[in-house]
């Protein structure tokens, strides 16, 4: 396994929330990442995110990990829940609160924050822009 894959993988079971999108919860480059964002944001979630963009090598590795093809993608304690249509729909029915609730306990709110998690190397298309 590539070091990079070990830290998605670390990252995927350590945190209660992630996150994987384009850009950052501070700068979203995508629509669809966006509103996987606010589907977190909506039932309180806490956010880990992971950017990845500067490295065309995360979305491979990840892809790869999770069997998953597209961007974003949502885990809650290691598993996948999905994309921003399943969290959008999951959000708006009330089943992701419910998610959260029974994976993180009823206060999982109370840990509502966000943050970012830099991984993998900047590629020189990112360096030369």
């Amino acid at each position: 396994m590539t070091e990079l894959r070990d830290d998605i993988k670390r990252t995927i079971e350590q945190e209660d929330v992630v996150l994987f999108m384009k850009g950052t919860p501070e700068r979203v480059l995508c629509g669809n990442s966006m509103r996987a964002l606010e589907a977190l944001r909506t039932v309180g979630s806490p956010v880990t995110a992971v950017d990845v963009l500067p490295d065309p090598s995360i979305r491979q590795e990840l892809s790869a990990l999770s069997n998953w093809p597209t961007i974003p993608q949502v885990f809650v304690r290691g598993e996948l829940v999905g994309g921003a249509d399943i969290v959008q729909e999951l959000a708006e029915t009330g089943e992701l609160r419910e998610k959260l609730e029974s994976t993180l306990g009823a206060d999982y709110a109370a840990s509502r924050g966000e943050k970012v998690v830099p991984m993998g190397s900047p590629s020189a298309f990112r360096l030369a822009q």
